[in-house]
This record gives structure tokens, C-alpha cells and sequence, in this order.
């Protein structure tokens, strides 16, 4: 069955059209889905996504124009923007101190635990830097420290190649650690 039938038909609201979309590329966009919201989201997350792009096709099946592209492609991009949409509403949501995992994992935790105004000082000065980041900085920086995810994963949700990603961690990583420096020669 061709794209132009299959947009009709769910255009004329038949129900069994759309239960056979949903069949045959539910797989599909379920992978698109959970590569980028690997590690960030739940199964239950993964799976609303994937809702919400046959939800879309049902309300807006005349925004697909199959003389552009293929309904596989069309609907992956929709999968992939939900999916980007998901993670940053979900990234906003996170409760925990970003600033705490990251300040561990860079090396930056070297405070005595019974100095709190040591510790408060360098979790603020950490956090100033980190949000003197740009935001592909700041995404690269979340995804490997605070939601764990290895190179690897984050190439795959960013759609870009790995050793790429580890070089600009690596970049983003001497970036923070002159900030630190210079806001440590900065201290009153």
C-alpha cells in the first residue's frame, strides 16, 4: 500500500488505516524515540512519545506531503522533535543538584566535608561556569555527568559521531576547569 492511499484513508478517518500504521512503524519510531531519550526516560516516557506522533498524524494527516517524503521519513522526524521535546521538559524537571554529580565527577570535589562554606563557595562557583556554558556545552555536560550516558549513547541521541562527542567533552571539560582557575584567582 502506498503513502498516498494510507493518507487518504486516515484523512477519511478510518481507524483500521491508522491501526495499521501504527503497526507497521511502531518499531521504527520506538528506536528513534529511545535513542534520544536513552538513560533520561522511563519505558512509559518512550512509549507516550511514540503516542503522540500517531496522535499527530491523526489530527494533521494533511501536513504530510508525499511528494517530499516518505511516510517512514516523515514520521521519524516527528519522532525524533517529540522525543528532543521530552528530554528537555524532562531535564527541567530533575530535582537533583546537577552541580553535585558534576562537581564529583570532574575532579572538583577535593572539599573537606566539614568546611560548608568551602563546599557552598565551589558548588557556586561550579555552578556559574557551568552556566557560562553554551547550550550544546551545557546539553553534552548533562547527559555525561548527570544522566551517566557514555559517549556512545549521547553520539547516538544527538545524532552525532561518537569520537566527536568525546572531543568535545574533553573541550568542555578544560573549558570548566579554566573557569574554575580563573574564578579560584578571582577569590577575595
Amino acid at each position: 500500500m502506498n503513502d498516498k492511499k494510507i493518507i487518504s484513508a486516515i484523512t477519511a478517518r478510518d481507524e483500521r488505516m491508522l491501526a495499521f500504521v501504527v503497526k507497521k512503524y511502531s518499531k521504527l519510531l520506538w528506536k528513534i524515540a529511545a535513542s534520544v531519550l536513552i538513560n533520561a526516560a522511563s519505558v512509559q516516557d518512550v512509549e507516550e512519545c511514540v503516542a503522540d506522533v500517531f496522535i499527530y498524524l491523526w489530527q494533521y494527516p494533511e501536513k504530510y506531503d508525499p511528494d517530499k517524503a516518505k511516510l517512514s521519513s516523515w514520521l521519524s522526524v516527528i519522532a525524533r522533535s517529540k522525543a528532543v521535546d521530552s528530554y528537555r521538559r524532562i531535564i527541567r524537571k530533575r530535582e537533583i543538584s546537577m552541580e553535585e554529580i558534576v562537581v564529583e565527577s570532574l575532579g572538583f570535589a577535593e572539599i573537606a566535608a566539614d568546611d560548608e562554606i568551602e563546599e557552598r563557595y565551589s558548588r557556586e562557583k561550579l555552578q556559574l561556569c557551568i552556566e557560562g556554558l553554551n547550550e550544546k556545552e551545557k546539553e553534552l555536560i548533562i547527559r555525561r555527568y548527570y544522566y551517566e550516558q557514555k559517549p556512545a549513547e549521547i553520539a547516538v541521541a544527538l545524532d552525532i559521531p561518537k569520537k566527536q562527542v568525546e572531543n568535545r567533552l574533553y573541550y568542555v571539560r578544560q573549558k570548566l576547569r579554566k573557569m574554575m582557575e580563573k574564578q579560584e584567582g578571582d577569590r577575595p
